[in-house]
């Protein structure tokens, strides 16, 4: 049984599919039936839509008290079928520091033929990797004018250009590498599973809200889930839970697995005592800088062409922010909208900051409390500042002459590091890629061991962005569809931690 058709849950159905299990998909959310998921020009429209959970976070002391928009798909194809579309593995380091952490067979050289598998780029050759996987990464080959001009700003500034589909080094600047096919969005759900919706061994619910994991004598045998209010339960062999960094945590902690305390006080009978189930939530972030544009800004298939990674300390082993372009103006709550601008945006995609997930109740229905405690380590927010002001200079270069006008946002009269700073608690928003609530290890904190079994209960498995240690350099979708594909492998038996062990023993 797979909970959750996302990302991650649609390519774990598709590979048990394919081995000939018999695989049951529970989801949430209805059919991408939603006309403006498959039109990537109608990104905005899907926030805060039918398709959207549309969680929101604590108040955040280190944003002015802010809560934070966080946007989550509720629907077949999860967030990949409303998010901004971009495809990156990230950088090398970050999967051998999993490794290092404990996470054995995760290191860079065993995660690349998992992306590799799941990618189709039309051209092998292009990324270094093979055709004829399910999700295709189509490169940016007709870009705008004015993402080459950020192009060429970018490498005027000093960055390199960088292949984003293909290298595990990261930093430099390159256009985007983007999950479309022939002008449509090419979600998780539509690359893998649509195309074996006939297969008789696959079922799919939707419109299910899973209320709990049923554990019996330590292990996971079933789910209840409900239907415009009628209780079902349906058993299975093996449950994957797919639903994601927030509401895998939240199944994990409504089934009685999490911390006994919290639970105890909820009157949740405890089936494991597993103290990290909804910790280490962290995230990246993003801060809007706003330009009016001198001329006319060109339509683009979707508005983000164009990103970066940048070290802010030479020190550092990955680069720690990822500046991105969109090529419309998206200023923060409070500030005007230019009539004609553009939006780069600074990035932080390595905070130090770690908060956590809680039950409010122990009614499945209602959302879990969210705290990524933004900037509650103040080096997070000296690197925003390094990042925006790093993002106003590559403005300033000559190639972006001819589009940028005056600045919007923060506005050219903030210079000083205090002010700065002041305004990235103000405007600080989501990147939209939480991780790390059932993280992945070997200590005590862990709530999956690196196989991506849950602590404590045989037959359970989580599969997801939850289960990151720490966030990747750069986008999501990525590394979780690699997760995908190798959890459905460790399902299936086909790679064991223990062949990873005795490798790197040898």
């Amino acid at each position: 049984m797979v909970v959750g058709a996302g990302t991650a849950g649609s390519v774990v159905a598709r590979r048990l599919v394919d081995a000939g299990r018999r695989v049951l998909v529970v989801e949430a959310g209805g059919r991408d039936e939603h006309p403006a998921i498959h039109d990537p020009t109608r990104l905005l429209e899907l926030w805060g839509s039918s398709v959207d959970w549309g969680f929101w976070t604590e108040p955040q002391p280190g944003c002015g008290g802010r809560r934070i928009y966080w946007p989550r798909g509720r629907v077949l194809g999860g967030c990949s079928a409303i998010n901004g579309m971009i495809y990156t593995r990230g950088a090398s380091a970050d999967y051998d520091h999993w490794a290092y952490q404990g996470c054995y067979g995760w290191d860079w050289a065993s995660v690349l033929p998992y992306f590799r598998r799941a990618e189709d780029h039309g051209n092998a050759s292009a990324a270094s990797g093979r055709e004829g996987g399910p999700l295709p990464v189509t490169r940016n080959s007709g870009p705008s004018a004015l993402a080459e001009a950020f192009v060429r700003a970018a490498q005027e500034w000093g960055l390199p250009l960088i292949d984003d589909g293909a290298s595990g080094e990261r930093e430099g600047v390159s256009l985007t590498s983007r999950m479309i096919r022939a002008g449509r969005r090419a979600s998780a759900w539509a690359s893998y599973v649509a195309p074996v919706m006939g297969e008789r061994n696959l079922s799919v619910v939707t419109n299910a809200l899973v209320h709990r994991v049923v554990v019996e004598r330590g292990r996971a045998t079933g789910v209840d889930y409900s239907v415009d209010g009628q209780l079902y339960h349906a058993r299975a062999d093996e449950i994957v839970l797919c639903a994601g960094v927030i509401g895998s945590a939240h199944l994990l902690l409504l089934s009685g697995i999490g911390p006994a305390r919290q639970l105890a006080e909820l009157g949740i009978r405890v089936r494991a005592d597993v103290p990290g189930v909804g910790e280490n939530l962290h995230d990246h972030l993003v801060v809007p800088l706003v330009w009016e544009s001198r001329q006319p800004v060109p339509a683009s298939a979707v508005g983000l062409e164009a990103h970066l990674y940048w070290r802010s300390h030479p020190g550092l082993l990955v680069p720690d922010t990822q500046p991105v372009l969109m090529g419309f103006p998206f200023p923060p709550p409070g500030w005007s909208r230019p009539e004609q601008g553009f939006t780069a945006m600074a990035g932080l995609d390595h905070p130090r900051s770690r908060g956590r997930l809680w039950l409010r109740s122990a009614d499945p229905a209602q959302a879990p409390a969210l705290d990524p405690r933004v900037y509650a380590e103040p080096h997070d927010l000296e690197v925003m500042v390094d990042s925006v002001r790093m993002v106003r200079e590559i403005v300033g270069q000559r190639a972006l002459d001819g589009w940028r006008g005056s600045e919007v946002s923060p506005g050219a009269e903030r210079v000083s590091r205090s002010q700065i700073r002041e305004y990235v608690r103000l405007a600080t928003l989501s990147y939209h890629h939480q991780v790390g609530t059932c993280r992945m290890g070997v200590d005590s904190m862990a709530v999956v061991d690196p196989e991506l079994r849950v602590r404590g209960v045989e037959g359970l498995r989580v599969a997801d962005a939850s289960v990151m240690p720490q966030a990747p350099t750069g986008n999501t979708t990525a590394p979780v569809v690699m997760i995908g594909e190798k959890a459905a492998d460790l399902v299936l038996g086909r790679t064991t931690v223990r062949a990873a062990r005795e490798h790197s023993a040898a």
